[in-house]
């Protein structure tokens, strides 16, 4: 993965889209050092999205398990814990 400051890839924008749509290169635009966004083949983006919702599937899943091994606390006692 390649650094460039956001003006460079101003300069270069075409360049960059096509090297990371044909070559699968990954670039991340900076601006004053600090990185900002980054420019990646849409199959990243895909795979970053599946991994999301796998990622909130498996959260989901062991929520689930804990109610069924821990149970649930009542509203009262929530609302009592938080000084409501």
């Amino acid at each position: 993965m390649e650094n460039i400051s956001a003006a460079d890839a101003r300069k270069q924008l075409a360049e960059l889209l096509s090297r990371a749509a044909y070559g699968k290169e990954r670039f991340v635009l900076t601006r004053h050092g600090k990185e900002m966004v980054a420019i990646v083949p849409v199959e990243d983006l895909d795979l970053l999205e599946r991994l999301k919702k796998f990622a909130s599937r498996k959260e989901v899943e062991a929520a689930l398990r804990e109610i069924e091994d821990e149970g649930t606390a009542s509203w009262d006692s929530i609302k009592k814990s938080l000084g409501l």
